[in-house]
């Protein structure tokens, strides 16, 4: 806690709400200005230094003038003047005074009257500003074995200031006529207090006490939770936080509902020297709604009891060693979104193992899925266990360049499908050089070797995926040779670059679908892998045959003014038909034109777009769009995707789709703004045959009001959901949002 006392003006008596000198500007000293002089060894001793020191005889008092600075016990005095009696150890000081004691809290004043321990003493017109930022203000304090007591005293949660850097009235305070703060207890407590809301008294708090911040806070109710839907009615969440140790906290919130019966969710946090990791959940019992494919929902009945759990954490036990994990789990399908938890259709449990060296790296992890899709197989999901990668890097070899060496192995097990075990062991050279003309120049070798084994591999729905029952090996070899030669020029008062670039790719023939596809499914062609020397995605299929790839990149920086543009294309040398599906850019010899552009003007605007441009009759096949222009107060946000791929709808990782996403916030006066989004799913069942939607099907909107400011936050938002999925049905919420600045934990 920081301690701040100094002069105001003080006109009323008695008034708890009138007088108080919150509006006092803080003293900043720093252990500069108070040099950490030694303290005495013998308790019962003052070390003091001074410009000029005066001695009373007869009454045995010493006066020191001029930055002085008295030390005791680790506490510390400065000021311009100081009396010291020595017979009653009273201690007077005038003129810049600050006190500072072992603990760190510091008093500022113009005087004070302290005993000789320098800790304890009066200060009339006095401010507090605590750790967090918190300021009690008081016309008379007094400081008795570290307990402050103040007199007709105020709380504010800041320093209240303007956009224009002057003191401004705070948006809230308690005013009190005695407000007593205890470290030792990490408590202010208020008698006869009011809450003031801009300036009116919207409560009387006869007995009120909250934590002051420090030591992470203390026990006790926090801002409770409204809101109202059409799935649960009125919904009331007051939080309990529960504080265990400094590092270790516990927040129990019971949820009470007009529709349905109550719920009760927790979250437990523990910090610790190695890491964190916290754990949360939520439980309640009511009727659940089944899923059907075909109705959409049919309602079983049955009550159960329903609930969701996660947890995350990392630990790092050396510079090296790590375990990290996280893990999501619900009871049913639509409990997070009936709830309004989450809207994920999937959730994902990980944990790891990992070493990270300067050369190498290992990773011994695994992972699971929960599929909460309409149309799901939760016997298809795959449960990934052991996954262990390890890689190491050599610089230094007989022929240059870089040496990357690469282990991996993978178990995929599933309740009722497909089982897949894989390993293999990799080689790769990369060698890259400048020429004397500015060219680079980039060598690629690999050598891999991989060993499969499968079983129940018909349960697997797409015949592609599968790949053969039992055991399988496979060798892969690839060689590559990427030259780019950027050109750099002035433009403009800024710089342009030019980047010409062209790759050659050879593999020879793999026997690809013989082995099963469990990470290569989701094949995208786009700027980011179209170079790569494996345009699949994961490990279990690899790009065979001859290529050339070709392109160019484009950059111009000016001014707070940058542009980026790419494109590419890539041929394939060799007649043998492709192994991608037929739209994804990559099955014909020729493959789509792939290109990203960005543009960014400073801080106010920023546009992004990615596109695929079909080769034959140059159609948009992905059309992708984010832009965003305004201030950090005052902004709009565009996100336009249609991935118009015409793949068949069979293959489940590569459907099309078309969706638009929009956003707003425009800022009214300093503090108050209004905002709103939209979600618009303009996929069409031409599109997607197993699309539900109409070709402009509203997902979600939203739209609200708020204030902010240092330390008051409130707002009300209306959201419609526009989808019925099981019990978590269509209809309007509403949400009113309210918290205070350094007012609880």
């Amino acid at each position: 806690m920081v301690m701040l006392a100094t002069a105001a003006p003080a006109n009323a008596q008695g008034d708890a709400s009138h007088g108080i000198p919150d509006m006092i500007s803080p003293v900043e000293l720093s252990d500069v200005e108070i040099p950490p002089l030694t303290s005495p060894l013998n308790p019962d001793e003052i070390a003091f230094s001074a410009q000029m020191v005066e001695y009373d005889g007869s009454g045995d008092i010493v006066i020191a003038f001029g930055d002085v600075q008295m030390v005791r016990e680790g506490a510390r005095l400065h000021a311009d003047r100081v009396s010291w009696d020595r017979r009653t150890g009273a201690v007077e000081a005038t003129g810049n005074v600050a006190i500072r004691t072992p603990q760190g809290e510091t008093a500022y004043a113009d005087t004070a009257t302290l005993t000789d321990t320098l800790r304890d003493g009066m200060v009339e017109n006095l401010l507090i500003v605590l750790e967090n930022g918190g300021r009690l203000a008081a016309r008379q304090g007094a400081r008795v074995d570290t307990v402050s007591t103040l007199e007709n005293a105020a709380y504010t949660p800041y320093r209240a200031r303007g956009y224009d850097g002057e003191p401004r009235e705070p948006s809230w305070r308690i005013t009190a006529a005695r407000i007593v703060h205890d470290p030792a207890t990490n408590r202010i407590r208020y008698s006869n207090a009011r809450f003031e809301l801009f300036g009116v008294t919207v409560m009387a708090l006869p007995a009120f006490s909250h934590p002051d911040g420090t030591a992470g806070g203390a026990s006790g109710f926090l801002v409770p939770d409204l809101r109202l839907s059409r799935t649960n009615g009125l919904e009331v969440g007051i939080p309990y936080y529960v504080q265990i140790a400094p590092n270790r906290d516990l927040t129990i919130t019971p949820r009470f509902y007009t529709e349905v019966l109550p719920s009760i969710s927790a979250t437990y946090r523990n910090l610790a020297a190695e890491g964190a990791f916290q754990i949360g959940g939520m439980i309640t019992y009511g009727t659940r709604r089944d899923l059907d494919p075909v109705l959409g929902f049919t309602s079983s009945g049955n009550k159960d009891v329903r609930g969701y759990i996660e947890a995350n954490g990392r630990f790092q036990f050396t510079p090296y060693w790590s375990v990290s994990g996280s893990g999501r789990l619900t009871t049913d399908d639509t409990f997070l979104r009936r709830y309004d938890i989450s809207r994920d259709d999937r959730l994902r449990s990980t944990v790891a193992v990992e070493r990270v060296g300067i050369e190498s790296y290992f990773s011994l992890a695994g992972w699971a899925v929960q599929d909460l899709r309409l149309t799901s197989d939760s016997g298809q999901q795959p449960l990934a266990i052991p996954v262990l990668d390890y890689r190491m890097r050599m610089r230094e070899n007989l022929i240059g360049g870089t040496i990357k060496l690469q282990a991996n192995t993978l178990g995929v097990v599933r309740t009722a499908g497909q089982d897949t075990q894989r390993a293999f062991a990799s080689a790769e050279w990369n060698l890259s050089r400048i020429t004397s003309l500015g060219q680079q120049v980039t060598l690629t070798a690999l050598l891999r070797g991989d060993a499969y084994h499968s079983d129940e591999n018909a349960d697997t729905a797409t015949d592609f995926y599968r790949g053969e029952d039992g055991w399988q090996f496979r060798g892969i070899g690839a060689i590559s040779a990427d030259i780019a030669w950027p050109f750099v020029g002035e433009f403009m008062g800024g710089v342009q670059r030019f980047t010409p670039r062209v790759q050659f790719v050879a593999t020879p023939p793999l026997s690809n679908l013989e082995v099963p596809n469990e990470d290569s499914r989701s094949i995208e062609l786009e700027t980011a892998n179209v170079f790569s020397l494996n345009r699949f995605p994961g490990y279990d299929r690899f790009e065979d045959g001859a290529r050339m790839t070709y392109g160019a990149e484009y950059a111009l920086d000016l001014p707070r003014f940058s542009l980026r543009s790419s494109l590419a294309q890539s041929y394939r040398l060799s007649r043998e038909p492709a192994l991608f599906p037929a739209g994804t850019g990559l099955a014909s010899r020729f493959s789509d034109f792939v290109g990203r552009t960005e543009i960014r003007y400073g801080r106010f605007l920023a546009l992004t777009h990615r596109f695929r441009v079909d080769k034959d009759n140059l159609e948009l096949r992905r059309n992708e769009v984010d832009f965003t222009v305004g201030s950090r107060t005052t902004y709009a946000q565009i996100g336009y995707l249609r991935l118009n791929r015409d793949i068949t709808f069979n293959v489940e990782d590569l459907r099309d789709r078309e969706e638009l996403r929009s956003s707003a916030r425009v800022a009214v006066g300093n503090y108050w703004s209004v905002f709103g989004s939209a979600v618009i799913d303009l996929t069409s069942q031409r599109e997607d045959p197993l699309s539900m939607a109409d070709g402009f099907e509203p997902v979600r909107t939203r739209l609200g009001f708020g204030y902010e400011d240092e330390g008051l936050e409130f707002g009300f938002t209306w959201r419609r959901d526009y989808d019925d999925t099981g019990d978590a049905r269509r209809g309007n919420t509403f949400l009113l949002r309210f918290a205070l600045t350094n007012l609880g934990r």
